[in-house]
């Protein structure tokens, strides 16, 4: 399921790119800003993040946050799926960050002006982030090649896992040797997706560039919605079963246990249907009869969102195979974009209240 959603992800966003340009990404409204209020202000960020070094340390003294001493050793995963490890004697100062979440990690930490150059949108970043984000230097290649990222000369690369073969950048060792750590987004490269590995992608972002109290704040803002749920459904007995698809063609992608979408359903007290199936028929998903049933979608630059939702959405909704489904029959069939279900990043929180809201409508979720 894994290598599928990679390439068709490069695959429909280098067209995209193509046909409308994405070097000058922004042209229109995202269209799923559900979660914009509860992220932090760039600004806020950038303020924070501009104290001096006597003043943050006095600040972290007064507040027990934790300071990154280096040289910082991190373990992270390569293309192979093993273990690695990259040493940083210093938060790396010129950072080529390529593909969404990456890039608004570290615009949610308030670290714009450490990065060289972004590339591989698939959106626009969200409003909060804008300001920041044009700051940066946007490539005109979706997918960098190897010279034009050689010739930034980086201290870090953060990214895919599918940036990192030898049709494109090569193995992270081979940067470490030029002096350039790799840092790869958990969840592109190893078998089995969490949550977990979302949050420790982010602390670990925090760890390395020293605002270990911003990435604590982002990932315990997940925690305490997903708590929050837990909390106002403890007495609900029955809880709500449960299907991720994408539609691909002639079958569905489900999203079971081992992706993020599965654990945030589960972590939810959601009861995932198929939970050990990377793809379903519509047969399947008849037996199944979840009582929620989430429908991936994806608009890309060019795009417009709501037509790719209700595309999406009308492909169970207007098949007359799906017509008996209980979420059919109970207005239960909810979008939800994947971008905010794989390799999500900070975008985990839009992520887990859609899953909240699809499956306990009656809740109000307390978000910040």
């Amino acid at each position: 399921m894994k290598n599928k959603l990679v390439k068709k992800l490069t695959a429909c966003a280098l067209a995209a790119a193509l046909v409308t340009g994405l070097a000058a990404c922004g042209a229109k409204e995202d269209g799923n800003n559900s979660g914009d209020a509860g992220r932090i202000s760039a600004e806020d960020v950038v303020e924070d993040n501009k104290a001096s070094g006597d003043d943050a340390a006095a600040n972290a003294e007064d507040t027990g946050t934790t300071r990154t001493e280096y040289p910082l050793t991190i373990t992270s995963y390569g293309p192979d799926g093993e273990e690695y490890t990259a040493t940083y004697e210093k938060a790396p100062e010129k950072v080529v960050a390529v593909y969404q979440g990456c890039v608004e990690t570290l615009l949610a930490l308030g670290l714009e002006d450490r990065i060289i150059a972004t590339a591989g949108l698939d959106n626009e970043v969200p409003d909060d982030q804008k300001a920041a984000f044009s700051k940066t230097d946007y490539l005109d290649e979706f997918t960098p090649s190897k010279e034009t990222v050689t010739m930034l000369e980086p201290d870090m690369i953060f990214s895919w896992v599918s940036l990192f073969d030898a049709d494109t950048l090569g193995a992270p060792e081979e940067w470490a040797e030029k002096g350039t750590n790799v840092y790869i987004n958990t969840n592109t490269a190893v078998k089995e997706d969490s949550l977990e590995n979302e949050y420790t992608d982010i602390l670990n972002m925090g760890k390395i560039f020293d605002v270990q109290d911003r990435a604590e704040e982002i990932v315990n803002n997940m925690k305490d919605t997903i708590a929050d749920v837990k909390e106002k459904t403890a007495e609900q007995e029955d809880k709500p079963t449960v299907m991720v698809v994408e539609s691909m063609n002639d079958s569905f992608t489900n999203y079971g246990a081992s992706s993020v979408a599965g654990d945030m359903v589960t972590q939810l007290g959601g009861i995932l249907a198929n939970e050990d199936a990377s793809s379903v028929g519509k047969e399947d998903i008849v037996a199944a009869d979840p009582d929620v049933f989430f429908v991936v979608y994806m608009p890309y630059t060019g795009d417009d969102p709501e037509t790719v939702k209700q595309e999406n959405l009308d492909m169970i909704l207007k098949d007359d195979a799906f017509a008996s489904l209980s979420a059919v029959k109970n207005g239960r069939v909810v979008p939800i974009m994947l971008s905010e279900m794989y390799a999500s990043a900070t975008r985990t929180q839009d992520g887990i209240e859609t899953i909240a809201q699809g499956l306990y409508p009656d809740i109000e979720l307390e978000t910040e």
